[in-house]
């Protein structure tokens, strides 16, 4: 984002937020509270309360930062203090499930079986003739209009609460595995499969489009003249 400030590191960002530095205050609050709350979101019914879950969270940030000591890096110790202020609301709102269990959502394929060969062909298991995935080019114009990104956003938001989570932290906020497990309370192969399972459900949402896409530009421009 053009103009936007680069965080400290660590040692000095934390002993400004000691010395109640406003000015670095808002810096942090502006750069972290959109990653957070799209995490919120995922444990509460609605943003309203997932806007709360994130001011509560910065509020016991403000009172515990004495506290802090250094043995995470300071985002991950106030996303774990959100994660447990997040659940804690969806608990009460009767909304957040144990990350402990997978559902029947969590299971079962994340491409249709009959985009492979049927057991008993040659390659069995490989994709079938023609439904191999595609090698897409995106429109320069499409780009430019943000509407990839908007697909993908809408496809996150869409995503089961659990595989939007880890997704969230994975491939959005950038978290290694281990960070994940240990924010989420989960086992590293709970995580591989919540992971797996988002992007493939987000890779079929952009091929939906792209297919779209594609099938109007071959179509010639006429066609949105019909």
């Amino acid at each position: 984002m053009a103009g936007a400030r680069e965080l400290p590191p660590d040692e000095v960002l934390v002993q400004r937020l000691r010395d109640r530095d406003e000015e670095t205050f808002a810096l942090v609050l502006d750069t972290w509270s959109g990653g957070m709350l799209r995490l919120a979101m995922s444990f509460v019914p609605t943003k309203a309360s997932a806007e709360e879950a994130v001011q509560d969270t910065w509020l016991a940030v403000i009172r515990g930062i004495g506290d802090f000591e250094g043995r995470s890096s300071l985002k991950t110790w106030v996303y774990r203090i959100l994660v447990r202020t997040a659940k804690a609301r969806g608990t009460k709102e009767s909304r957040t499930v144990p990350f402990t269990s997978l559902l029947p959502e969590d299971e079962g394929p994340t491409v249709e079986a009959s985009r492979f060969r049927a057991p008993g062909e040659r390659y069995a298991g490989h994709w079938a003739v023609g439904q191999e995935p595609r090698s897409w080019h995106i429109p320069e114009d499409h780009v430019l209009r943000g509407e990839v990104r908007e697909v993908i956003a809408r496809a996150l938001d869409e995503l089961p609460p659990r595989l939007r989570r880890v997704i969230t932290l994975r491939d959005v906020d950038g978290y290694g595995s281990e960070e994940v497990c240990s924010l989420l309370e989960i086992s590293p192969g709970n995580q591989r499969v919540l992971l797996h399972r988002a992007r493939a459900l987000l890779r079929l949402k952009l091929e939906d489009y792209l297919s779209g896409v594609q099938d109007v530009a071959a179509g010639g421009d006429d066609r949105g003249l019909r």
